[in-house]
């Protein structure tokens, strides 16, 4: 079941990364899980809840886009928002085509960010 609360989830493996994630992002209103693997988020649940996933490609284990790609598969039309520290034009290619809305390279401005998420609440 989706909600339309201003929930967001986050997978990125970078410590550091995430919690600045869920800094930025509670500072701007959005409450945030933030999980540290792709396995993790799919045993969280909180893909039902959440109104957009911030997902990092390159993660430990299953990829970003293996879990895009898994969502997909069941039925999920969780907006995603794609970031990776490594601009390569096949992966936003792949990502792309998974149907995410955004495939942003960190660092990225704080507004780039922002105006994506926005983009998830508000279609």
């Amino acid at each position: 079941m989706r909600t339309t609360a201003r929930i967001v989830a986050i997978v990125e493996d970078d410590p550091a990364m995430r919690k600045s994630l869920e800094r930025l992002l509670r500072v701007n209103g959005y409450t945030t899980t933030a999980l540290s693997s792709a396995e993790d988020f799919l045993q969280s649940g909180v893909g039902d809840h959440a109104a957009a996933l911030i997902l990092d490609i390159h993660l430990s284990g299953m990829s970003g886009i293996e879990l895009r790609r898994r969502l997909l598969a069941a039925g999920s039309q969780l907006p995603v928002i794609f970031i990776t520290a490594y601009e390569d034009q096949a992966i936003r290619a792949e990502a792309h085509a998974t149907g995410c809305l955004d495939f942003l390279t960190k660092p990225f401005e704080t507004s780039q960010l922002m105006d994506a998420l926005e983009r998830c609440m508000n279609p």
